[in-house]
């Protein structure tokens, strides 16, 4: 599916933990909120690039047990492979949006708490062939 909207719009008006946007063949765009003292989750994803880009709140990314800093106008480049993690340490929502190559998550999916997307086990995409 094509898009063309305000990202940086859409990711701070974005209220859910994630929703994802677009999926094509071979990226996604998904936007997400992380409330004060949440994270994303340490994760690794073993053939997937993810690109993630800040637009309101402070937090961390941590790559590979490093921690750097993140907030408005930060990109973090995620190469395959790489354990990663992102923290809110702000007392607002840390928001962002994401692009996956290629896609993580099945087309559609809305998360609206991490608890949520942690009990999704259908939340897997499925390419189109």
């Amino acid at each position: 599916m094509a898009l063309n909207i305000d990202i940086v719009e859409a990711a701070r008006k974005n209220e859910f933990f994630r929703q994802v946007l677009s999926t094509g063949r071979h990226a996604q765009v998904v936007v997400m909120s992380i409330p004060p003292c949440g994270e994303i989750g340490e994760e690794v994803h073993e053939n997937v690039d993810q690109v993630l880009t800040f637009v309101a709140g402070e937090g961390v990314a941590i790559l590979e047990g490093e921690e750097s800093h993140v907030g408005p106008d930060h990109l973090v480049h995620v190469p395959a492979g790489t354990r990663h993690n992102v923290v809110n340490r702000g007392s607002f929502p840390l928001r962002l949006y994401t692009v996956y190559a290629p896609p993580q998550h099945a087309q559609g999916t809305i998360h609206k708490t991490k608890a949520e997307a942690d009990a999704d086990e259908a939340d897997k995409f499925v390419p189109v062939t």
